[in-house]
């Protein structure tokens, strides 16, 4: 017969819960809970962040810097807190805020923000569907203002439309401040959802998503439409100084982009550069982001050009980075101290962590793409990457 996990309905998030738990695990598995048992934070805390607590996942962090940033909203050196399992991942994030440090830093821009939810209305056919759409176009104004009801930091910015069958796609975008939005931008598209209803005879049914959201998976339309923040960062760096630090020239390395620009279109993948993944990861745990959302952050496009004086030219597009300065799992004592390393705790901070975040993807992509190249990546993976 299996047994309940231990649990408290009245005061579930204690110490004394996650005992019993950790001692619930330990008689079923056999194994040692010595580790996950040790943590500096109060269990409380935890509440709303996990259910069943029973201790921690220790994850090391290390350090990277002084990443230079020539942004908007983030500007001067920064210390970026990564953590990871992965050998070699900060040395090689390190080289390459070297090098973009010793060319006056990344220059990162956030060119567009909307989260969004997309609901599908249901009709007895195409035509209805259609004239559906008419009607939603017409009454904007009134959908956002029910939206908005909701929230004192979401804006509904507009509602993008498409047509199947008898089936009319909505797909709400919003402004959300300073939280990521998943669940702000649920909750107010459901109450606009409840009042177009009542408002607008015919409709069938009404599902809250119809998937054309596409939470917590990449999509082509996240790519050319923007799901969170979309940043690009970019930099010029002198053949000379490449080939120098890296031990590579501007022109392998441009004509190494082109083919692997075609490989990426071969495999269908949905980044055309390194491993953008490995440094939105290692920040989003640090810093108490929601770790899924990496299915569509690591997205990328990435270019590359050499300009007339045979300098490299080297941007990384991220279409859909979902983060939060406030919210969520920010709010946790580990990850207060590492947005505080960042300056970017709390309210207006967002689009500066986004700006860190492209920058350190940047300092990341040039440094692998130069270590395959220089035939530096197996030998670093050698020499760093292994523990035992």
């Amino acid at each position: 017969m299996s047994m309940r996990i231990p649990r408290d309905n009245t005061n579930d998030y204690t110490e004394e819960m996650a005992s019993q738990r950790r001692d619930f695990a330990s008689e079923r598995t056999a194994a040692s809970l010595n580790h996950v048992a040790h943590y500096s934070i109060d269990p409380a805390i935890t509440a709303g962040n996990i259910e069943n607590f029973l201790g921690v996942a220790q994850v090391p962090l290390g350090l990277v810097g002084p990443l230079l940033l020539d942004g908007e909203h983030a500007k001067g050196e920064f210390y970026v807190p990564m953590a990871t399992t992965e050998g070699t991942l900060i040395a090689s994030y390190n080289r390459g805020a070297r090098l973009l440090r010793e060319v006056g830093g990344a220059k990162v821009t956030v060119v567009d923000d909307a989260m969004q939810r997309a609901p599908v209305f249901v009709f007895d056919d195409a035509r209805q569907a259609r004239k559906f759409g008419i009607w939603v176009e017409s009454n904007i104004a009134q959908i956002a203002a029910q939206a908005e009801t909701t929230t004192s930091v979401g804006k509904l910015r507009n509602i993008e439309q498409y047509a199947a069958a008898r089936m009319r796609y909505l797909r709400f975008n919003y402004t959300t401040g300073d939280a990521a939005g998943q669940n702000m931008v649920g909750k107010a598209t459901f109450v606009a959802c409840e009042w177009i209803v009542a408002n607008y005879p015919g409709i069938r049914r009404y599902m809250l998503s119809g998937a054309m959201d596409t939470d917590k998976k990449h999509s082509q339309l996240n790519t050319l439409h923007t799901r969170g923040k979309r940043v690009i960062a970019e930099v010029t760096i002198p053949s000379d100084l490449l080939q120098k630090t890296m031990n590579i020239s501007a022109t392998a390395l441009y004509k190494a982009r082109s083919i692997n620009q075609v490989g990426s279109f071969m495999a269908g993948s949905n980044n055309t550069g390194a491993h953008s993944a490995n440094g939105i990861t290692a920040i989003f745990i640090a810093t108490g982001q929601d770790v899924a959302n990496v299915a569509e952050s690591s997205a990328a496009i990435v270019y590359a050009d050499i300009d007339d004086d045979g300098s490299y030219y080297l941007s990384i597009t991220i279409p859909s980075l979902i983060i939060a300065t406030y919210g969520g799992g920010t709010g946790l004592p580990t990850q207060q101290e590492c947005l505080d390393m960042l300056g970017c705790n709390g309210a207006g901070k967002v689009y500066k962590l986004a700006e860190i975040i492209g920058a350190t993807v940047l300092a990341g992509e040039i440094s692998l793409m130069s270590a395959v190249l220089a035939g530096d990546w197996v030998t670093s993976h050698d020499a760093l990457g292994r523990n035992r």
